[in-house]
């Protein structure tokens, strides 16, 4: 089955710019403090609200009829309602499996988030820091929401799989990616420790986490790690017999590839293209990999008024990711919908992209700007 999907981001985990006004009224920036600058009234009916409207079975109907086969579904560490202050949320994973299954629809059930953060971004739940890997009993607290996760669904028809973690960021890369800079940490305590991930701790965790889900989770039903932003580190992975129906999930968002001046995006964007499916099809030999976040954002677009010419520039790049993502044992548009409004410019360095309506797949296909899925 070669998966043609989108991710329900922004339901059971927020991201702030996706839906801003779920942070009126308070300086949040991220889930983490939500409940901690609301008053608890107020979080709770904002958060009960957003949840029952935002993604409902019309939208499971609507992503059918879109052509899709399937959703990723990023849900938080406090899915099941044990760690305060937060809600839990599974009674919604529960509903989005019985949607699921009516409209023929597979769905991988990603891990979003970790205490303290696996990566330091804002959809990490809590910006600016990354020391979970510190915290040996949050290290364990995850994989018995893993586990949990397995057993509740290991029956389910339209589970695809389970998503181990979202994105951890190694150490080596931390401070290469400007997460801090990126991401204003509030506790600047939490921030000082913040240093990534070492690899060998989120190897151990992968292979940990595979016998808590395993342990559940019968074979036909994939186990998926994402490449922790480096794709081809994982040659040597899960090699022995024991290791099952395992899936590698790497995010590709060529938006964020600055085109250097003088040079024509175009050329550039192809030139990245082949670099990506190049280390997809090495990759292919070892795992299924599946391209588990990408959008048509990117800076051609940048200035562009004309509805016409915009078509066409999201029509010619959208060939271009296709022609890499064809490579892959398929795919997860990031995301369904955004509520925000999408024509406001938002700050960038120079050469990449400005908008944020591309990211909206619903939006992208009523345009006429993806043609194809």
């Amino acid at each position: 089955m070669y998966i043609r999907g989108v991710n329900l981001g922004n339901w059971l985990v927020l991201e702030k710019w996706m839906n801003a006004s779920m942070f009126a009224g308070c300086d949040a920036e991220d889930e983490y403090y939500l409940p901690r600058r609301l008053p608890r009234a107020v979080y709770e009916e904002r958060i009960r609200m957003h949840r029952a409207e935002y993604i409902t079975e019309r939208d499971f109907a609507r992503i059918k009829a879109m052509g899709l086969n399937a959703v990723r579904i990023p849900v938080p560490y406090f899915i099941f309602g044990d760690y305060e202050p937060f809600i839990g949320c599974i009674e919604h994973l529960d509903h989005a499996m019985g949607w699921a299954k009516k409209y023929g629809l597979k769905v991988l059930i990603d891990l979003h988030t970790a205490p303290d953060s696996q990566n330091g971004f804002d959809n990490g739940g809590i910006s600016g820091v990354c020391c979970w890997c510190k915290e040996p009993e949050e290290g364990e607290y995850v994989l018995t929401v893993l586990e949990r996760l397995a057993e509740r669904y290991k029956d389910s028809e339209a589970l695809y799989g389970i998503e181990i973690l979202n994105e951890p960021v190694l150490d080596r890369n931390f401070k290469k990616m400007g997460i801090q800079d990126r991401y204003i940490a509030v506790d600047k305590e939490k921030a000082a420790i913040s240093e990534g991930n070492p690899e060998s701790f989120i190897r151990e965790f992968f292979l940990n986490a595979y016998d808590r889900i395993r342990k559940h989770l019968p074979e036909d039903k994939a186990v998926v790690f994402h490449d922790a932003f480096e794709m081809t580190l994982w040659k040597d992975f899960m090699r022995d017999p024991k290791y099952k129906n395992v899936v590698l999930d790497t995010h590709q968002y060529f938006g964020f590839h600055q085109v250097p001046e003088g040079v024509d995006p175009v050329d550039e964007y192809r030139k990245i293209g082949a670099e990506i499916a190049a280390d997809i099809d090495e990759m292919q030999q070892y795992f299924p990999v599946i391209v588990g976040e990408w959008c048509l954002s990117n800076a051609m677009v940048n200035g562009v008024t004309d509805p016409a010419e915009k078509k066409k520039i999201y029509n010619d790049f959208e060939k271009i990711e296709f022609e890499t993502w064809d490579h892959a044992s398929g795919y997860f548009y990031w995301n369904y919908k955004l509520l925000v409004d999408t024509v406001t410019p938002v700050e960038n360095g120079p050469h990449v992209p400005t908008h944020v309506d591309d990211w909206d797949m619903a939006k992208c296909m009523d345009e006429g700007w993806l043609t194809r899925v």
